[in-house]
């Protein structure tokens, strides 16, 4: 969803769905207490992930802001771009009308959505929709789209139809869900028929075009039992993918995949800023092992559409670092994500409701590190998503303060994965020598020393 800068998800007040729980983390968290402070127990999950994930890299696309053109046809011609770069799932933006009444700006928010069952026609027809998802899958890669249940448009057709399924204040008016969000009102899920039809609305693009999935916008703040019921349903129609805007391990039980690794974002920012150490991101990984069902998968943001908007980007946040900070997104546990233009290191704050493209001019400068990092974990189990993958290993330095250095176990598949986050070069010793390990950028077989330096914000990663 679409929100200002001086508000975050992280800060929605819960609705009374069963997250309770979920909250009192957050607060915990908030007070800066340690893993061993935060007292969590790890939840099973039923959650049985399509097979064709196990090694997926995620691709964030802009419909309107990837083209000049800012359509389907046209975002179809660079797919193949985007497979030879190694993506493997493709998460479009919103698809569908953009409500009119208390729109937002000129273009409207994508998360304004009018009609469930519609194309946005600023991108083209469902002709097009469908020849884009059939354009995809030709390239041997899947498709989710984004879903908004929480909240609908104002004139959205149900509210001539069916102004029972909103939230209504006590003079029957509609109301927005979050106070900053006035070009949309809120969902009543206390309502079965709504339920229903929003199911329906879900099954159709599954069973009508095909697609593979979706990515839930703020989906801590629909019922959890109703994502569950959603999951249960487009399964029988063939397996999918589902992707929660949300960080509680409980999203994980029963309906979805993956869930964002919001925390993991801010501590790689905050620690690139010298404000915190990266023990603070050891740390979190301590506590995300606790607490998320054994095998989950989470998503590693540099930048997405929001933090771009409203925020910063990539380059703001992590200048001359951004390299090594991807290469550590992508070489961690979890699902690394790229949004439009981040592989041409996009310099620009996309305005989020007019026409305002990615300026591609300066050519795909991540191109070559993208493809390797991908490439690597296409091939090597030990970076492989959540229960197909290998295992997080911190590896002590004598200049922890200064460098990352890990490594992912698989069998016998293993990455070792060395970064120096700060500006001054760096002299440390690993605990052991590492024998014929692959060189991933530069080539070559090679005993790693346990003598190591590195460059200011320069990286090494070995693989077997």
């Amino acid at each position: 969803m679409d929100r200002q800068s001086n508000y975050t998800k992280m800060e929605i007040k819960k609705r009374k769905l069963g997250w309770m729980a979920i909250a009192m983390l957050a607060i915990v968290w908030s007070c800066g207490s340690s893993p061993e402070e935060t007292k969590t127990e790890t939840i099973p999950s039923e959650v049985t992930h399509p097979e064709w994930s196990k090694n997926a890299v995620i691709y964030e696309a802009n419909i309107r802001q990837h083209t000049e053109e800012g359509t389907f046809s046209a975002f179809a011609k660079d797919v193949p771009r985007l497979k030879k770069m190694g993506i493997d799932i493709i998460w479009l933006m919103p698809i569908h009308p953009i409500g009119e009444e208390n729109r937002k700006g000129e273009l409207g928010s994508y998360y304004a959505v009018k009609d469930y069952k519609a194309i946005n026609p600023e991108f083209g027809t469902e002709e097009d929709f469908q020849a884009l998802v059939n354009t995809i899958h030709e390239n041997d890669m899947k498709v989710i789209i984004d879903w908004v249940a929480n909240h609908t448009a104002w004139d959205h057709v149900w509210t001539k139809s069916h102004p029972e399924y909103y939230t209504l204040t006590e003079d029957g008016s509609f109301t927005p869900p979050v106070a900053d969000w006035e070009d949309v009102i809120d969902l009543n899920f206390d309502n079965m028929e709504l339920r229903k039809d929003m199911l329906d609305a879900m099954t159709y693009w599954v069973s009508e075009f095909d697609i593979d999935g979706y990515r839930c916008d703020v989906a801590e703040m629909v019922p959890a039992d109703f994502w569950v019921n959603v999951r249960e349903t487009l399964g029988t129609i063939k397996p999918v993918f589902m992707l929660a805007e949300g960080e509680a391990p409980e999203l994980h039980k029963k309906a979805f995949d993956m869930t964002y690794s919001w925390e993991l974002m801010h501590l790689m920012r905050e620690v690139a800023k010298g404000e915190k150490t990266p023990k603070a991101i050891k740390d979190m990984y301590t506590k995300d092992f606790a607490r998320y069902p054994e095998g989950h998968y989470k998503m590693n943001i540099i930048t997405n559409h929001d933090e771009n908007s409203w925020n910063g980007t990539a380059d703001e946040f992590f200048g001359e670092a951004q390299e090594a900070w991807f290469v550590f997104a992508a070489t961690t546990y979890g699902m690394p994500l790229v949004y439009s233009g981040q592989e041409a290191n996009n310099t620009k704050r996309l305005a989020f409701f007019e026409k305002d493209p990615i300026d591609w001019s300066g050519g795909y400068v991540f191109n070559f590190l993208y493809k390797a990092l991908f490439d690597l974990k296409t091939s090597n189990p030990a970076l492989w998503n959540g229960e197909f993958g290998g295992t997080l290993e911190w590896i002590p330095t004598s200049a922890d303060d200064k460098v990352l250095v890990f490594k992912r176990v698989k069998e016998k598949n293993e990455v070792l994965v060395m970064i120096n986050i700060s500006d001054e070069p760096v002299s440390f010793q690993l605990d052991r020598e590492y024998p014929t390990m692959q060189r991933v950028f530069g080539g070559g077989i090679f005993t790693v020393s346990k003598e190591q330096q590195l460059a200011p914000f320069r990286y090494n990663v070995f693989a077997k």
